[in-house]
C-alpha cells in the first residue's frame, strides 16, 4: 500500500480544515439567538435582521461593493495594458524603472502602501487643492494602484506562455496593431483578465472592509 497519496490526501484535508471551519463555525453561530457566541441559545435569524436594519452598516457595505467594483475595473484595464507592455515590447526607454513600480506593491507592505498614499493625497491637498477630502475617490485611487500591480503580473505571466507566432501571423496577413490586439490576444488572454479581475476586486473589498 503506498502511504504517500493518503499521507498528502491527510494533509490536504487537514489544510482545507483549518482554513474552513472556523467560517462555517461562524456562519453557524450567526443564527444562534443568545448574544454569547459560546453558548447556543436556539436557532433564530434576528441577528440579519437587525442587520439589514442598521442603516450605517448597509451604506457601508454599499459604498464597499462600488470602491471594489470601480476599482476591479479599473485596476484590470491598467494592468492589462501593463502586462502586455511589459510582455511583449522587451525593450524599451525606462523599462526597468516602468517594471519596479509595477511590482513595487508587491513587495511592500500593505501599510507601507496605504500610509504612503496618505501622505500623496494631504500633500497635494496642500500644493494643489486637490483632494478637498479624502473619501471614496482617494480610497479607489489607492486600491487601483495596488490591485493592478497583481493584474498586470497575472498577464503577463500568460502573455509570456502564449505562442506570439498567432499574433505574427495575423499581421503577416494585413492585420493591423490594433485588430491584432482586439481578436487575437484580447480573446487568447480573456481568462486571465477574467482571474485577474476577480482577484482584484477581492483584494479591494477585503482593503475596504
Amino acid at each position: 500500500m503506498n502511504r504517500r497519496p493518503v499521507f498528502l490526501l491527510t494533509c490536504l484535508a487537514f489544510g482545507f480544515a483549518f482554513f474552513y471551519i472556523p467560517i462555517i463555525s461562524m456562519i453557524f453561530f450567526s443564527f444562534n439567538k443568545s448574544r454569547l457566541a459560546t453558548v447556543w441559545g436556539g436557532f433564530s435569524t434576528q441577528w440579519y435582521g437587525k442587520l439589514f436594519q442598521n442603516d450605517q452598516i448597509m451604506n457601508a457595505a454599499l459604498l464597499s461593493l462600488k470602491i471594489a467594483l470601480v476599482s476591479a475595473t479599473l485596476a484590470t484595464i491598467l494592468g492589462t495594458l501593463a502586462g502586455i507592455a511589459l510582455a511583449r515590447f522587451k525593450s524599451f526607454r525606462g523599462r526597468t524603472v516602468f517594471s519596479g513600480f509595477i511590482t513595487a506593491p508587491l513587495i511592500m507592505p500593505e501599510v507601507i502602501t496605504g500610509i504612503s498614499m496618505l501622505m500623496l493625497f494631504i500633500l497635494m491637498a496642500e500644493w494643489i487643492g486637490w483632494p478637498g477630502q479624502r473619501g471614496f475617490t482617494t480610497v479607489t485611487i489607492a486600491h487601483i494602484t495596488f490591485s493592478m500591480t497583481y493584474v498586470a503580473t497575472i498577464i503577463q505571466s500568460r502573455l509570456t506562455s502564449t505562442d506570439i507566432s498567432v499574433e505574427e501571423a495575423a499581421m503577416d496577413l494585413g492585420a493591423k496593431p490594433w485588430q491584432v490586439l482586439r481578436d487575437v490576444t484580447l480573446p487568447s488572454i480573456s481568462p486571465a483578465i477574467a482571474s485577474g479581475w476577480l482577484l482584484a476586486f477581492t483584494i479591494s473589498l477585503d482593503d475596504v472592509v
